[in-house]
């Protein structure tokens, strides 16, 4: 598991556009490294790298922030109230979630040509909204499940509403499953490539990050080299985002999966 990582490491550090090396030991330890590859992606000449992972970066963030909003409300609310449709609704959302996402991108590119987002940014973020929200507010639930209710309904005796509660009670002792959401979400826009590809028809400008280094992999003389330094570089922000919310991650994978 940690080799290919590895590898794409090595051959990030290579002259020129070489992906390994016949040296055995050169397949193992950088035996020979340059920053050039690094520089190259870094500059924007010839490949705009930095305007991909900024567009990847406001793609992913925004996507995060609408499914942590949308996600934790409706969860809070399957979870504590009962409602006409309630059973209905989570049955309707585990069967949505039973077929591939990408069985929505014709009818997702033909509501957003309707909306005139076709080919916009926000179009593509409404786009993976929808596609996380399933899962998320499943996820959300279920660790709402295992607040105890007896808390919020203190905290009404006291005077809180049920707004008040929600965001004042529920939310501070749902951090575990918010951490994990927000990963979850980000990671979801950040690396999604068939949906980018086909809802931004639009020059390297306008790519995200995976559009764009597939660009890069699909030329004739393929430059492994800025390659495997662009991968190197793509992954650093999600390891940043799993180092800050690592103390939540395993609270909020555990305990939302199990009532009580």
């Amino acid at each position: 598991a940690l080799y290919p990582i590895w590898f794409v490491i090595l051959a990030s550090g290579r002259v020129g556009s070489r992906l390994y090396t016949l040296n055995l030991l050169g397949m193992f330890i950088p035996t020979e490294w340059t920053f050039e590859n690094y520089q190259v992606m870094l500059s924007g000449q010839p490949y705009p790298f930095l305007t991909w992972m900024r567009n990847s970066l406001f793609v992913a963030g925004f996507t995060t922030i609408a499914c942590l909003l949308i996600a934790t409300s409706a969860a809070f609310a399957f979870s504590r109230f009962r409602f006409y449709g309630r059973e209905f609704g989570l049955i309707l959302l585990l069967a949505i979630q039973a077929f591939p996402g990408v069985l929505s991108l014709v009818p997702v590119a033909q509501l957003l040509t309707a909306f005139k987002l076709y080919a916009s940014h926000w179009g593509l973020i409404l786009a993976y909204t929808i596609g996380n929200l399933v899962f998320t507010t499943w996820l959300m639930k279920g660790y709402f499940d295992t607040i105890p209710i007896e808390i919020e309904e203190a905290a009404m005796i006291d005077g809180c509403g049920p707004i008040q509660s929600f965001l004042l009670v529920g939310l501070p002792m749902a951090k575990p499953a918010l951490a994990v959401t927000a990963l979850l979400a980000f990671m979801g826009g950040w690396g999604e490539y068939v949906f980018a590809s086909v809802l931004i028809p639009a020059p390297d400008v306008r790519r995200t990050l995976m559009v764009g280094m597939y660009s890069l992999a699909n030329t004739q003389s393929i430059p492994w080299g800025y390659f495997a330094a662009g991968a190197v570089m793509t992954i650093i922000p999600v390891i940043l985002i799993y180092t800050y919310f690592q103390k939540y991650l395993v609270g909020g994978l555990t305990l939302g999966g199990v009532k009580g």
